[in-house]
């Protein structure tokens, strides 16, 4: 079998997937997207260099649409040039966010595109405007709605789509959830496991050392901003370390922003940091930005309370690792959270951009060891019947082999 994938940024949501169709020497797999210093064996790279500056002569609120259609032209250059050589995939899998499959069809007519659906941007009702403290101006409002463009372009294909969550296939309108099949994903569960021996040892991070009597709360976010719930996290904190001495905190994330409007002149982190100077122990709270995946897996390991808060958005990956790795989660009350995490049972959702309910239910699992036990061991049972890798992997499987025939 010959499989073409497609991404912008290799390899994007299809490491696993991936790795699993190239370790069968019966296929060839190709990979096309931006370069980028990412190899993995017996996958073989294409890569388009891709220009990001904007235009100023195009409405503003058209220039995503205009970089997928250069994306596009791009990809497609690449693949008349493919198939120049004599390659034709017998199936062509990929993102739609960045209109990288738009002339996909024409240059294989034929060939099944199996497309990414992520998200369907709404001015309310999800993500815009949930956050009062930040809301969206009535100007950017004909921007989120263009957003939809490459959204609206790829349904137009009339190929065959996938999207992981319920949450986010409830984003789509309902005559284009009929395109689009739920394709859950997965972690593995042999590397994101429990520890038992994690709190007995020394763990190090950011200059911050976690000592086996400490109790450690835990965050992570690709980057700290309020979409993914940063500042909520950030006013917890005077409760949790002023009612207990003995905790240290780690907030995992970076400094860029990945989701939401940037700040003028200064990082997230910095805004709160500043805000909310002089009423919390700095000296317990530890932002070492990104850190390298085994550091990550043993912060998660060694987790007495891990914090999971967002807006109305696609789950992070950090959500489905932190309860592989039996972690007593907090999550924000919303649907995306919920698709994963259920109150009191695998885990503590607490309302909404409350900090107060924050702190008061991390505070409650720190006190509670049996309560913490008992969620920490129902949200690794939880992993293992819903989000096993292989699972996963034996799904995508079949969903290639139904549309190859």
């Amino acid at each position: 079998m010959r499989v073409l994938f497609v991404h912008q940024n290799f390899p994007g949501q299809y490491l696993h997937i991936a790795q699993h169709l190239a370790a069968d020497p019966a296929n060839e797999v190709l990979f096309l997207g931006e370069m980028n210093a990412v190899e993995l064996p017996n996958v073989r790279r294409v890569s388009y260099m891709f220009d990001r500056a904007k235009r100023t002569d195009i409405h503003s609120a058209a220039h995503d649409y205009e970089h997928a259609l250069h994306r596009a032209d791009k990809v497609a250059a690449m693949a008349r040039n493919l198939k120049a050589l004599g390659f034709r995939p017998d199936i062509i899998i990929g993102h739609h966010g960045w209109g990288e499959l738009l002339h996909m069809s024409d240059i294989w007519p034929g060939v099944p595109i199996l497309g990414y659906f992520e998200f369907y941007y709404r001015i309310s009702g999800a993500d815009v405007n949930f956050d009062p403290e930040f809301p969206m101006q009535p100007h950017f409002e004909p921007r989120v709605r263009a957003m939809n463009a490459i959204n609206l372009a790829a349904l137009a294909l009339e190929q065959h789509g996938q999207t992981p969550t319920q949450f986010q296939l409830g984003t789509y309108p309902v005559w284009a959830q009929q395109q689009i099949k739920l394709l859950p994903e997965g972690v593995h569960l042999d590397l994101c496991r429990p520890d038992p021996q994690a709190g007995r040892q020394v763990l190090e991070v950011g200059g911050m050392q976690i000592n086996p009597g400490d109790k450690l709360v835990t965050y992570v976010a690709r980057n700290l901003e309020p979409y993914r719930g940063f500042h909520t996290i950030m006013r917890a904190l005077p409760r949790i370390l002023g009612e207990r001495s003995d905790v240290k905190v780690v907030l995992v994330g970076g400094d860029d922003v990945s989701y939401g409007a940037p700040l003028a002149g200064e990082t997230w982190r910095a805004h709160f940091v500043r805000q909310l100077a002089g009423q919390y122990d700095a000296s317990r709270v530890c932002m070492p930005g990104q850190v390298p995946y085994d550091l990550h897996l043993r912060l998660l390991q060694r987790s007495d309370a891990h914090v999971y808060l967002t807006y109305p958005f696609v789950a992070s990956w950090s959500l489905r690792e932190a309860m592989a790795c039996g972690c007593a989660v907090v999550g924000t009350d919303i649907d995306t959270v919920r698709e994963f995490v259920t109150d009191q049972r695998t885990g503590r959702l607490v309302t909404p951009l409350d900090s107060q309910a924050t702190a008061e239910a991390v505070l409650e699992l720190l006190e509670d060891k049996a309560q913490a036990k008992r969620l920490r061991h129902a949200a690794r049972r939880h992993a293992e019947q819903t989000l096993d890798m292989q699972r996963h992997i034996r799904a995508f499987d079949a969903r290639i082999a139904g549309l190859i025939g």
